[in-house]
């Protein structure tokens, strides 16, 4: 009889039996890692607004008929969403480095992306501006962060 379990008990975590004084008193505890507010706080940005860049880089044409304008808009435009990304990247991270390095990954990443789109080509110089982009981000949140009253 003393070496006997009931089928109701976990052999793994001794005592830890459906309605056991254990299980009562470690209630509050989860066995598995929870995602917490914050972790969704930080990160929940980043995925939508590299979301929001995969699907501009899926649309086959982005001219504007502008002309000779269209070249310097698109061009301007790479280096703003991509200073998001860097921002938003910082914000999550706080580590400017890790910041920069995932932010020029998913440059190169996109970049490839286009290259698999009809109508797009991907390129190393939008990959650099992407990488200027992603710089300037990091650097204007770090001067927010310092100029905010501690």
């Amino acid at each position: 009889m003393a070496g006997e379990h009931l089928p109701s008990q976990r052999r793994d975590r001794p005592g830890f039996a459906p309605g056991s004084l254990t299980v009562l008193l470690e209630w509050r505890r989860a066995y598995h890692r929870t995602v917490s507010a914050s972790f969704l706080r930080l990160w929940l940005p980043v995925v939508l607004w590299a979301a929001i860049i995969f699907a501009f880089s899926s649309v086959p044409n982005l001219s504007s008929g502008l002309g000779g304008w269209d070249l310097l808009l698109r061009k301007i435009a790479h280096a703003a969403e991509f200073a998001v990304l860097g921002a938003l990247l910082q914000r999550a991270l706080t580590r400017a480095e890790l910041a920069l390095a995932l932010g020029v990954a998913f440059a190169i990443s996109d970049e490839i992306h286009q290259s698999f789109v009809a109508g797009r080509r991907g390129s190393a110089l939008d990959v650099v501006l992407d990488a200027v982009g992603v710089l300037a981000g990091v650097l204007l949140w770090q001067r927010v962060q310092a100029r905010r009253p501690a």
